[in-house]
């Protein structure tokens, strides 16, 4: 990973917006048959949901029309409110209904703890307009690049970082994707390590604060949002340094796939002073001292979760401003704000469908009935977070992780009290699992993103690299995510250690 030159067309345009366009782009073609089927289920679903015996029943087929409505390409939102409204309105009739729609938007809207959510995506818009993806991946590659599989270990780095403020791993992937994958190739890594590599990179970013995952998830499980938020720390950076040591492993002992063979002579030329590495960590000054602000005040408690938000977003439009002075710094701020108005918004519009199907299985005793049939298969606590794990990666080949988390967790929150399970632990647990979903083949969603990213010459430096290449590439970073998995569930304190200690509100 050499020096990298900062590109301004990549700071000028979100990433996630880019990415999502080429996804789009690579859907296309099959969206037709795909919608039709989707669309034909879904009014099957609807038939039966009218013309089901029971309320359970009324409630399985909300839910089947919920999923099949998001195959069609139809927002989350409006899925989970037409599923439940559809629901409520079949089971209780249209009092209930109109005491629903009255409600549900106040109830999930006007939470306090939630405001901290438009606090954190303007942070992250923020500093991605200020181009801090070329200048973390130009720091910590300078500050890394000499150890064994320096690179990988650098990119690592700089996805936890920015995977935690740019609040989607899918546009944090495709952007270090863009500055990554072409270093690792030109200094000789095998090309399925260097698309791993950026594949896995943003995982733990979104169990570090500021994580809109995290937020979201305590707003659905009704868990203070600092604590959640303090629980992911140790975590997060624990699998990060667990990938770390991993590439360090492959460094040492298979020096070949990381560029330290036949490349060795290559790489002995290049020679890094600690002058620019100095100058490289002075032009992140900022990034540090956000997270400081951040972490340490909600961990010391001197500030609340939304009052660290509103410090660390003050303190982002300063180092916008700063960065960005001699490129009309208020049009970048303006176009932040714009952007975070329509972000906020669409996760606003989720939580209030989330409310919806809360209420919808209250309605219909679906989460009751499931809760009965789960407690009554006699499983342990281990073996039923094992069949989540089994479930979630299903799922992931198919949604992202807020998706699964809307869809899962107002059905299984009933029965978590009969397992003994932690609520907030199992924030940091299905965070870390749906994140897991969306790398696994032979659908995840970020494969095929760095996928098509890779189809272009300026990317791929003119090494083919096929969709095999990309799915064998997981065979090296699956098994160590899903072992930290199972690390988490033996050893719940790695998690719930940090918000004993702190002051968290």
């Amino acid at each position: 990973m050499s020096s990298v030159t900062p590109d301004s067309s990549v700071e000028s345009r979100p990433a996630a917006a880019e990415a999502s366009a080429t996804a789009e782009r690579g859907r296309a073609r099959k969206l037709p048959l795909g919608f039709l089927i989707a669309a034909g289920i879904s009014v099957v679903c609807a038939v039966g949901l009218f013309t089901s015996v029971s309320d359970v029943a009324s409630g399985l087929w909300a839910i089947a029309l919920m999923v099949s409505l998001m195959f069609t390409g139809m927002p989350i939102a409006v899925a989970l409110g037409v599923a439940s409204v559809l629901g409520i309105y079949y089971v209780s009739g249209t009092l209930a209904l109109t005491n629903v729609l009255s409600t549900s938007a106040f109830t999930a809207a006007s939470s306090w703890s939630m405001t901290v959510l438009p606090l954190f995506i303007f942070m992250g818009l923020l500093l991605t307009q200020a181009g801090l993806t070329q200048r973390l991946y130009r720091a910590t590659d300078l500050w890394f690049g000499w150890l064994p599989a320096g690179i990988g270990i650098g990119t690592t780095a700089a996805g936890a970082g920015l995977a935690s403020v740019s609040g989607s791993t899918i546009g944090m992937t495709y952007a270090l994707g863009r500055a990554g994958i072409p270093e690792m190739l030109r200094a000789g890594y095998d090309r399925r390590i260097a698309v791993g590599t950026i594949i896995i990179a943003g995982l733990p970013g979104q169990l570090i604060p500021p994580s809109i995952l995290l937020v979201v998830y305590a707003g659905i499980a009704s868990v203070p949002v600092g604590p959640q938020l303090i629980a992911g720390v140790i975590p997060g950076l624990a699998i990060a340094f667990a990938y770390a040591l991993m590439f360090l492993f492959i460094g040492i002992f298979l020096p070949r796939l990381v560029g330290r063979g036949k490349h060795a002579a290559a790489q002995a030329e290049r020679t890094v002073t600690w002058g620019e590495r100095f100058d490289a960590l002075a032009k992140i000054w900022g990034f540090p001292l956000i997270m400081l602000v951040l972490f340490g005040g909600m961990f010391t408690g001197v500030f609340t979760p939304s009052e660290a938000g509103a410090a660390a977003a003050g303190m982002s439009l300063v180092l916008a401003v700063l960065y960005t002075w001699r490129e009309k710094p208020l049009a970048q701020v303006a176009t932040a704000a714009t952007n975070t108005v329509k972000a906020s918004a669409a996760v606003f519009f989720i939580l209030i469908g989330a409310e919806m199907l809360t209420r919808m299985l209250a309605v219909t005793g679906l989460a009751e009935a499931v809760t009965g049939f789960i407690t009554g298969l006699g499983l342990s606590r281990f073996a039923f977070l094992c069949v989540l794990i089994v479930l979630y990666i299903f799922m992931g080949m198919f949604f992202d992780t807020m998706a699964m988390m809307l869809l899962t967790i107002p059905i299984l929150l009933p029965a978590f009290a009969a397992f003994d399970i932690d609520l907030m632990w199992f924030g940091i647990f299905i965070v870390l699992l749906g994140e897991i979903g969306m790398i696994t083949p032979p659908v995840g969603v970020l494969s095929y993103v760095v996928y098509n990213l890779c189809k272009r010459r300026e990317i791929n430096t003119g090494v083919r690299i096929s969709l095999g290449d990309v799915f064998t590439s997981l065979l090296w970073f699956l098994p160590l995510s899903l072992a930290f998995l199972l690390l988490l569930i033996a050893w719940p304190d790695l998690a719930l250690w940090l918000p004993s200690i702190s002051q968290a509100q």
